[in-house]
């Protein structure tokens, strides 16, 4: 976490894939490095399949041989990978704002279709009887219906925000998925993500599972082999304590939120973590084929828990009947803060990769995506196998540049006291969380909403409130005060090359790549609210504090730092303390006198133009 406030398989064999997308600059594509990040297996069990985002290939990997047999091209750079129920069709979600699903052959890796989807498409499903595939438009805040008879796009489901994965129960009547951020203002007594559920028949989102207080980041996502329950993983932020320790979860814990099917309701929320060791950044998560083990991939700390479901179930029980199960956990309100509520029960077994993503389970060997160093990790999760782990290399990795160990070294939480959070855990993808985090730099009790890092070396000063000169300085203050670690100067210069790396996405607001008709007006609405007087150029900042009015409390009259507007769409809620659930919002009723752009004379359509134009950037 870096120091910067926040602006504005198949059931027969219980495979579970989990994906990835975003901060892949197309230089690691460049490099050569392989990134894989998703892996899922073929119904016979004879071959997996995994996605390498950075080579922009499936890695098809012979079971019995132990060994990648063969690689398939795709066109663009792969988020998640699903295959059909009789192994005949392999799915790959592919591209960003021209996001596609590919459809493949798997025996000879020919393409048989490809299909336009919205903007970042990830995590693929297919229905049980084969005939539909659901896959998640990250950026389009939507699931997209494909009719795999005629591999055309029939239906597009809205969800709330950034749906990152799925999961059908066994008979394909609800799609559970997880919203990887929270909506809304965030400067309330509750934020948190939510986990939307699909009703197929009617292609209707017909529930939204709120997640306790502070759940972001989400993940992953699997249903249990009877279909009862869901299992989704998660950052839980304790984000409205102040910054001042990290020990027993002060800031960041990590948790794995157990879902009744039926109901559909939560019934839970467990930590991963150890009373003195964090488990960050959990991704993947799948059952083994019996139901007897949950199984989670940890990105940050490169493990795998492996937790006894019946054992976990009867513990939740107990205490949602009124018993006590621990010194802690008295009432099932006390079960997310319980830091040894798994002691018994889980094991954590470490791989022998870095980085797992995507993970899959056939038998009693658990399967990860390893990102950052090119791998398979093969991992034995029997009781009795000790945790062997090996790491199965996918492929030739170029020699590791300064931005890719930068990437590495912000992903990692061993960078971290106790291992409780890395930079992601605040700042998915490098964006922001959703949350307001009190980070003391310019004083105690005055949260501020999480920033995106995009950008912010080339846009000093940093801080909302600037009391970074430039972003180097607030990279060594986050190793030191977030962290609370001390760490070489080497390590810092690292993560610095790799946030500069790091460019906008294209908007989801373009259409084929350039303004819609409103934002073309908008644009014209922008300098006649004389925004461009604080937001010119190209990086749409002056790099100027202004008070505009926007203070409230004791920020009151207080000047802030100017934004860049690149990849503002990205970047809800707005304002300093988050506030605004909608660009239209700051526009309007957040803008007093007009001192934050003279919107009070344009028209209610201006106001929308303006805001097209503005989450167009």
């Amino acid at each position: 976490m870096i120091e910067s406030v926040h602006r504005p398989l198949w059931r027969a064999a219980a495979i579970a894939a989990v994906f990835c997308v975003g901060a892949l600059s197309a230089a690691w594509a460049e490099q050569g490095y392989l990134s894989p990040l998703a892996v899922v297996a073929d119904p016979s069990g004879a071959a997996l399949y995994v996605a390498e985002a950075g080579a922009s290939r499936i890695d098809v990997v012979d079971m019995g041989a132990g060994n990648v047999a063969r690689s398939i091209p795709l066109p663009a750079s792969p988020a998640g990978l699903a295959v059909a129920p009789d192994g005949a069709r392999l799915y790959a979600a592919v591209g960003g704002s021209g996001g596609q699903v590919i459809v493949l052959n798997p025996a000879d890796g020919a393409v048989v279709a490809s299909v336009p989807v919205g903007h970042t498409p990830v995590s693929p499903v297919v229905s049980p009887d084969g005939k539909t595939l659901y896959v998640c438009t990250r950026f389009g805040n939507r699931v997209d219906v494909i009719d795999l008879g005629t591999n055309q796009c029939v239906a597009s489901i809205p969800v709330l925000r950034e749906p990152f994965a799925a999961a059908l129960t066994p008979d394909g009547g609800m799609l559970f998925v997880v919203n990887h951020l929270p909506a809304g203002p965030s400067d309330g007594d509750y934020v948190s993500a939510v986990v939307s559920v699909i009703d197929t028949a009617s292609r209707q989102a017909v529930a939204a599972i709120q997640l306790p207080n502070g759940s972001t980041g989400l993940r992953g996502i699997c249903i249990s082999p009877d279909g009862q329950h869901a299992y989704v993983t998660h950052v839980l932020a304790r984000y409205q304590l102040p910054t001042t320790q990290l020990e027993r979860g002060w800031m960041n814990t990590n948790a794995l939120s157990i879902i009744d099917v039926a109901g559909p309701g939560l019934i839970n929320t467990v930590l991963l973590d150890d009373v003195d060791a964090g488990a960050a950044n959990p991704w993947g998560v799948a059952c083994t084929a019996d139901g007897a083990f949950i199984c989670v991939a940890h990105a940050g700390t490169h493990e795998i828990s492996v937790i006894d479901r019946a054992a976990l179930h009867e513990k939740l029980d107990k205490v949602a009947a009124g018993e006590d199960v621990s010194e802690v956990s008295k009432t099932p309100e006390d079960v997310p803060n319980d830091l040894a509520f798994l002691v018994g029960m889980r094991r954590r077994l470490k791989l022998a990769g870095n980085g797992p993503r995507g993970l899959a389970v056939l038998g009693t060997t658990a399967y990860a995506a390893e990102y950052f160093t090119g791998s398979l990790g093969v991992l034995d999760i029997s009781p009795d196998g000790r945790g062997k782990a090996q790491s199965m290399p996918l492929g030739e990795e170029p020699p590791i540049t300064p931005a890719r160990l930068g990437e590495r070294y912000f992903n990692d939480a061993a960078f971290c006291f106790q291992n409780w959070q890395s930079c992601a855990s605040c700042h998915p993808d490098v964006r922001a969380d959703g949350l307001n985090w009190d980070l003391l730099n310019d004083g105690m009790g005055n949260p501020k909403n999480t920033k995106s890092l995009v950008l912010s070396h080339r846009t000093p000063p940093v801080m909302i409130t600037g009391v970074r000169d430039r972003a180097e300085i607030a990279v060594r203050a986050g190793i030191k005060y977030i962290q609370f670690a001390v760490r070489p100067e080497e390590d810092a210069v690292a993560i610095d090359e790799f946030l500069k790396s790091v460019n906008p996405e294209p908007s989801p607001y373009l259409e084929n790549g350039q303004l819609s008709e409103a934002a073309r007006r908008g644009r014209d609405a922008f300098q006649k609210a004389r925004c461009d007087a604080c937001h010119p150029g190209a990086l749409s900042t002056d790099m100027e504090m202004h008070d505009v009015g926007t203070g409230v409390g004791r920020e009151e009259g207080r000047a802030f730092d100017t934004p860049t507007l690149a990849e503002v769409w990205r970047t809800a809620p707005f304002l300093y303390d988050g506030r605004s659930a909608t660009l239209k919002e700051v526009l309007t009723i957040h803008n007093v006198d007009d001192r934050h752009g003279v919107t009070s004379r344009l028209t209610e359509q201006e106001i929308s133009d303006l805001a097209a134009f503005v989450l167009s950037l």
